[in-house]
């Protein structure tokens, strides 16, 4: 089956909520078969959501949070709006604030205004359904589960998974890769390198201090993992009875051909994380300043919706050079990271 570039795109891959429909306990399996429906109902939804018209200057955001009331009606009842006080609610709270983070981060770092470049105003809806361990981006706005209560929590807490959902919009607006195979594994992989700057400059940290982490504070207590992925170390982020070893592979030797999760997109995203890591850490300094301008000009400028490993690779090199010249330490770190995970540009 052949995806477009207008998937639903979650946080959660789909190889998690598998397993927990096969090792949980009946509530569990029940919950997990739940969202797993529910994210292909919307996914059907997902054709007829249209695109909220530019509102709002350069530099002014436009932030609404909405509340499902535990339903799947959207956009829910409106509690927050740009410039309100802060509710009583935390997940409206996070909601907002991380979308006024994802948006700062992309018009102070990358003269980018909102997610379309034109301004787009910011919805969220927080408390989608009940019991959901998902949050996605649905072409017009951010929606938030609650989580389980057991496994996972609820999914306004960690800022790099609002980075990542609303950098879909970002690159929908762009390259509208294809959201299958190599190239729907570059549009998870933008999107990681997105939410982690944005949770980096967030925290003022530089790519040492960074931990890479996406989705770290999602699990509960009980889950032995730290987060849904690692960019520094894929296949390391979580190892647990119930919901099995993160997968994701690190280098091309360990690619893996599926004909599930839309070609993999989930777990070969792997691969081009940890060169933009490498990338990252021998740069140094801060990621949104070095490694980050790279692939945000690639993103702009340079992808195609078919772009595969190699083409981002070249392309980002290729940035890199016009960026800080040819031969530059940048240029040298960009190359040496693909290179570290088997693919190699001359």
């Amino acid at each position: 089956m052949t995806y477009g570039s207008d998937s639903l795109c979650c946080i959660v891959p789909p190889h998690i909520l598998r397993e927990i429909a096969q090792r949980g306990d009946a509530g569990q399996r029940a919950r997990a078969q739940r969202t797993l429906a529910l994210s292909e109902q919307m996914r059907a939804r997902r054709q007829g959501v249209g695109v909220f018209p530019a509102v709002t200057p350069v530099g002014r955001r436009y932030r609404t949070v909405y509340d499902a009331q535990n339903g799947s009606n959207l956009p829910g009842v409106l509690v927050r709006g740009e410039g309100d006080p802060p509710t009583n609610d935390p997940a409206a709270n996070e909601a907002y604030d991380g979308a006024g983070e994802t948006y700062d981060l992309f018009l102070e770092e990358f003269n980018r205004n909102s997610i379309d470049g034109r301004g787009m105003r910011l919805d969220s809806t927080v408390h989608f359904e009940l019991g959901y361990d998902n949050a996605f981006w649905d072409g017009g706005r951010m929606v938030y589960g609650d989580g389980d209560g057991v496994i996972f929590d609820r999914f306004t807490r960690a800022i790099d998974v609002i980075g990542h959902e609303l950098t879909h919009g970002v690159t929908e607006h762009e390259t509208k890769l294809i959201y299958e195979g190599q190239s729907g594994a570059l549009n998870e992989h933008i999107s990681d390198v997105f939410g982690s700057l944005v949770k980096q400059r967030h925290l003022g940290q530089t790519s040492d201090q960074a931990d890479w982490l996406i989705g770290q504070g999602l699990f509960q207590r009980s889950v032995h993992g730290v987060a849904l992925r690692s960019m520094k170390a894929p296949g390391t982020a979580y190892d647990d009875p119930l919901i099995g070893k993160d997968p994701q592979p690190g280098h091309m030797k360990d690619y893996q051909d599926l004909d599930w999760d839309n070609g993999g997109v989930h777990i070969n995203s792997g691969i081009p994380n940890r060169a933009f890591y490498l990338a990252a850490a021998a740069i140094g300094g801060h990621a949104w300043k070095g490694a980050g301008r790279i692939w945000y000009v690639t993103l702009r400028d340079k992808l195609r919706r078919d772009s595969e490993f190699e083409d981002a690779a070249a392309m980002t090199v290729q940035a890199a050079g016009e960026l800080y010249g040819t031969g530059s330490r940048e240029q040298k770190a960009v190359r040496g990271g693909w290179g570290e995970v088997g693919i190699v540009v001359k």
